[in-house]
């Protein structure tokens, strides 16, 4: 009886971990709670180191070896495989290259509100030279002074937003700021009055008025808590959806990793036609989120994608900057034009 028992138990053991592994694969990426312990991939990791060591020492004993040993077989594969996950999709680059002249630099950054001093956030924005900045949780006070502070230090940016009045707190805006070398912008009307728009808090998709730019999304999906997990889900498929077209680049605070966007591609793309800069550019299993875990413990949960009109050069996640009051960590992204022919 013992015996069945511990057969019955290491092949649970065996399907949670090959379920937290591989998400997608049983489709249960989007389904509550494995979509919230998936986000952190780096501490299933450690938790199945921990479980192979406590198997380990319950092997010595000699009348649980084999049931000891058959758990520890199944956390070696699983730690094994999400490690190459994550060396996979990147674990840590520091440094962007030079900029070309057809280079477009992409920030994204969810200042936690009021939480993010506007000075901060243009140093920042300065400092890496970006020409788009996506601010989530940014009202457009915040956003317009620190358009205004770029300006005097030799930036310019103009300012635009989208907000839903019905979202409480400055969750409830999102900001974004483009150069004027990209051409004039403007936010597209179902944007603003939130006929077509994520669910809770809010999207801003920009398109060019002026000049050959790209179509620019600033992305807010809400966060997957038990009672919004049908609200993120359409969220997702919504950012999807923006990257149905070509030129675009898309860049916010996702809410979710590369584990929860199985079956959202098209065209080999990760989420609609778009890629994930930061996976093709070594940074893709480095943590944006929380700012309270190591980079390689937390949720890489903000991105910038684009269409394949543009190729990732370079990423950046500054953890340089997790004592400035967010709960994020700002992600630079470059990317160069690619060729007409590509």
């Amino acid at each position: 009886m013992l015996r069945l028992l511990g057969i019955l138990i290491a092949v649970l053991c065996a399907i949670a971990a090959a379920v937290l592994t591989w998400p997608a694969l049983f489709r249960m990426d989007r389904v509550y709670p494995v979509a919230q312990v998936v986000s952190f991939r780096g501490v299933v990791v450690v938790g199945m180191l921990a479980v192979l060591v406590i198997a380990l020492l319950v092997a010595i004993a000699r009348p649980a070896r084999a049931f000891a040993l058959s758990i520890a077989a199944i956390a070696v594969i699983a730690v094994v495989a999400n490690g190459a996950t994550l060396a996979a999709r990147g674990m840590g680059r520091e440094s962007l290259p030079d900029p070309t002249k057809t280079s477009v630099r992409v920030m994204t950054w969810n200042t936690a509100g009021d939480a993010t001093a506007p000075d901060t956030i243009a140093r920042i924005a300065v400092a890496m030279d970006a020409d788009i900045v996506a601010l989530p949780e940014t009202t457009i006070e915040t956003g317009g002074a620190v358009a205004v502070l770029m300006r005097e230090l030799g930036h310019p940016m103009w300012a635009h937003h989208a907000e839903n009045p019905t979202t409480e707190w400055d969750a409830g805006s999102t900001t974004l700021l483009i150069s004027p070398d990209l051409g004039e912008y403007s936010v597209i009307e179902s944007s603003l009055d939130g006929s077509s728009n994520t669910s809770t808090v809010p999207s801003a998709v920009a398109m060019p008025i002026s000049g050959d730019g790209p179509i620019v999304v600033a992305a807010h999906a809400v966060a997957p808590r038990e009672s919004y997990m049908q609200s993120w889900r359409d969220d997702l498929q919504w950012l999807a959806d923006q990257c149905a077209v070509p030129n675009v680049i898309l860049a916010g605070d996702f809410n979710a990793t590369l584990d929860h966007m199985g079956g959202l591609g098209t065209e080999g793309g990760t989420l609609g036609r778009c890629h994930d800069a930061a996976a093709e550019t070594g940074n893709g299993a480095i943590g944006t989120w929380t700012t309270t875990l190591p980079e390689l413990l937390g949720a890489p949960i903000d991105h910038v994608m684009a269409t394949d009109d543009w190729h990732p050069t370079g990423s950046l996640v500054l953890g340089s900057m997790d004592g400035e009051g967010s709960d994020h960590r700002p992600l630079i992204v470059q990317l160069d034009q690619a060729p007409a022919d590509d």
